[in-house]
């Protein structure tokens, strides 16, 4: 006897009794059977595992030779949600599709955990030092990842004005994680890329202050530095081997006396001066920070995830992340490789016009836009693109629309979904090889 459901899978349709061909699942006295068919094939196992989740059945192994490491995945995807209790036993598999069955779950799990978290659990300098030993654990030799974290008044002395301004209103201090993957051994070697990813573990909004509709969700607002850290670490794990920086901007956007406000101007590191017009568009104020440190390695690949706008929320929902950038060749290969992961990812306009739709009367740019029908999602990616020492070239910024999600659908659990960490991890492992 086993304490966990068998479940197979099949092609073909269910008897009509349980639905007939509109059916995902159906049970007999040996356990239960997920019928994917066609195009949607993957869609209906993950929404089959949806379905046994709802109905209390969060302990289940997969049966039978049908499976592979697609169609397994796929049904974790839909069975794990947040909360403990589920067990899940993996179909027979090929030892490389079982190794990266087993290195998605390790990834996924991480980013999804951690972005689950309470704002109390998981504040700045945590989240810092967790993606630091997180990225430890995943490298063959830990000796090859080296991370520093630069933290509150730490943070002027080296300029990094952006994260400690957001961060400065909070009790608990802003953080820079800079890590250092370097699986060459040699202490020169060229940086090929910097993944910079936006860590605001809880958004109120600042004085521009959210409703509590929209920020009953807020401790996801770390949910792109969930996903940098997850999508290297699975890359690593996958066989990544040129050197990568992990920059993350950590703070909290928080409302006391010494929070920063509306007028208020930064003077950044490059001279760029920015004046607040919106506390609530903090995540560009930390990102620029973490672009100028990108900026002086001379990186071939240059990618951002944060969840920055209602924007690109607006116009993709959760089932897309948003993709901005000025590089199209670039551009076409990560949504190749987001297609070839059966992961949503779709670019938005991102055009030289749009860096002029931030003016100031104060300072050289402002936080936001102005006007009816302004394009924020864009113009937020302008605003980073001053910070991109060459941001015509190698940059890509993504607008993590479907790291986390309020309420549950057919296919995905309340909360976190791990979305975009195996396109993140193959647009490394495959630009590395170009």
């Amino acid at each position: 006897m086993t304490d966990k459901m068998q479940i197979a899978l099949t092609n073909e349709p269910a008897a009509d009794v349980w639905g007939g061909a509109n059916a995902v699942i159906s049970f007999d006295q040996h356990g239960a059977t997920v019928h994917a068919k066609g195009e949607a094939a993957l869609d209906n196992v993950q929404q089959a595992a949806r379905k046994l989740d709802t109905q209390g059945i969060r302990k289940v192994a997969l049966k039978g030779d049908n499976w592979d490491v697609e169609s397994a995945w796929a049904f974790y995807q839909g069975l794990r949600g947040p909360k403990a209790g589920y067990e899940f036993a993996a179909p027979t598999l090929d030892d490389k599709q079982q190794k990266e069955l087993n290195n998605r779950i390790v990834a996924t799990d991480w980013v999804r955990q951690i972005i689950n978290e309470t704002a109390e659990e998981v504040g700045p300098q945590q989240l810092a030092v967790r993606a630091g030993e997180f990225i430890k654990s995943q490298a063959p030799n830990p000796e090859n990842v080296k991370y520093k974290i630069v933290s509150g008044a730490d943070l002027l002395e080296h300029g990094w004005v952006g994260i400690h301004t957001v961060g400065r209103g909070s009790a608990r201090k802003p953080a820079m994680l800079q890590l250092d993957y370097n699986p060459t051994g040699d202490a020169d070697a060229e940086v090929f890329a910097c993944i910079i990813g936006k860590g605001i573990t809880f958004d109120s909004g600042g004085y521009s202050i959210k409703q509590s509709s929209y920020m009953d969700s807020m401790k996801a607002d770390m949910g792109g530095a969930a996903m940098a850290t997850g999508g290297l670490g699975l890359a690593i794990a996958q066989g990544l081997n040129k050197r990568v920086k992990l920059i993350l901007c950590c703070a909290e956007n928080m409302i006391s006396s010494n929070a920063y406000k509306l007028g208020d101007i930064i003077t950044y590191k490059n001279g760029v001066t920015v004046e607040v017009l919106n506390s609530d568009a903090e995540g560009r104020l930390v990102l620029a920070d973490g672009l100028l440190y990108a900026n002086k390695y001379n990186p071939a690949l240059t990618i951002d995830c944060a969840t920055l706008t209602g924007s690109a929320k607006m116009a993709l929902g959760n089932d897309y992340h948003a993709l901005f950038s000025f590089d199209q060749n670039l551009a076409q290969r990560c949504l190749s490789a987001a297609d070839a992961e059966n992961e949503g990812m779709w670019q938005l306009p991102l055009a030289e016009f749009h860096r002029n739709m931030l003016p100031s009367s104060f300072a050289d740019l402002a936080n936001v836009s102005g006007g009816q029908y302004s394009p924020g999602a864009s113009t937020a990616a302008a605003f980073l693109s001053y910070f991109v020492d060459d941001y015509k070239k190698g940059w890509v910024h993504l607008d993590c629309s479907g790291t986390y999600r309020k309420g549950a659908s057919d296919k995905w659990s309340v909360g976190a979904t791990g979305m975009g960490v195996k396109t993140l991890s193959r647009i490394l492992v495959d630009e590395s090889a170009r």
